[in-house]
């Protein structure tokens, strides 16, 4: 047979075996419910070969099993157990969260606003922190903004199918003029969640810089943020419930965000919040003090009449 021939059968018979195994591999796949490692076929996106996998490992089985048979100090000691994990997961996400805390200080040093946007526990932890920004580091309302997908009555009882909407969170947005002054970052636990990326989307298409927080590598709300942060703290002790450690690894990312970005935009002086709002004795009693150890020379009662007369620690030490 001549040589070329000889390279040609060669070729069709490795080609044939290749076509034969990526069959076999597909057919096992489907059995097992489970994409081909060839290709993924995204719901947002098509990966190839050479694009990590998206694995939902926010809804993989817990490691533990027969929850209901444990003893409660059993229970609490795993629970315990599995929260360790989250600062390590946190900790491996620090060049990501750097990354978009430098471009909303940026923004907002320039008069922009920071959105969080969410639905379910992901959104009530986003409204939670914006909620706090005010008392705490004495911004205005509306600096930081909070939307949950389903409005304010989500905040206390689950709204069903509000998550699912491809055009609510968007319009939510639009209700506060949001523009490409601002930042907007999406927080979604599973990655998956359509009123977060249908969202983020719009707001990419409008040139508003996009961040995300999810607890999944290469979601699709990864792929639709320009600054995603995804912190894998694995499977939860109950499996699917994401209010757990997922939980836990947002509210620390967002802790993270407002504070650094508040210390950014000047409201902490030293390690103290003097532009926190007077909103109950207990901050008016802790301005007094922090007045008193500042000005080195004022006693309590006219620390506080200073403190009451100008608002906050710094427009009094201003005034003297």
């Amino acid at each position: 047979m001549p040589h070329n021939l000889l390279v040609i059968a060669f070729f069709s018979g490795l080609l044939r075996n290749y076509l034969l195994l990526v069959c076999k591999i597909a057919s096992y796949c489907a059995v097992k419910g489970q994409a081909a490692p060839f290709i993924y076929l995204a719901k947002y996106k098509t990966v190839s070969m050479h694009t990590p996998e998206f694995v939902r490992v926010t809804e993989a089985p817990s490691k533990y099993n027969h929850l209901e048979k444990m003893s409660i100090g059993e229970i609490i000691g795993h629970i315990n157990n599995e929260d360790k994990l989250v600062p390590m997961a946190v900790e491996k996400a620090l060049p990501q969260i750097e990354k978009l805390v430098e471009i909303i200080a940026d923004k907002m040093l320039s008069g922009g606003r920071l959105f969080y946007i969410g639905a379910g526990t992901s959104g009530r932890l986003g409204v939670v922190d914006a909620s706090e920004c005010p008392p705490t580091y004495g911004v205005p309302h509306g600096l930081v903004v909070g939307l949950i997908a389903g409005g304010e009555d989500a905040m206390f009882k689950a709204v069903e199918f509000a998550e699912d909407s491809r055009e609510e969170g968007w319009k939510d947005l639009e209700k506060h003029g949001v523009s490409s002054a601002d930042v907007v970052v999406g927080i979604a636990a599973s990655g998956t969640t359509p009123y977060v990326i249908e969202a983020l989307n719009e707001c990419k298409s409008r040139g508003i810089v996009t961040g995300s927080i999810s607890c999944n590598a290469h979601s699709p709300v990864s792929l639709a943020a320009q600054y995603p942060i995804e912190v894998v703290v694995g499977p939860e002790f109950v499996t699917g419930s994401t209010r757990m450690k997922s939980g836990t690894a947002q509210k620390l990312v967002l802790n993270m965000i407002s504070t650094t970005v508040m210390i950014q935009l000047g409201r902490v002086e030293g390690n103290r919040m003097v532009n926190m709002q007077l909103s109950n004795e207990k901050l008016v009693d802790r301005g007094v003090k922090m007045l008193m150890e500042k000005s080195g020379e004022l006693d309590y009662e006219l620390a506080k009449n200073l403190l009451l007369k100008y608002g906050s620690v710094k427009m009094a030490m201003e005034a003297r």
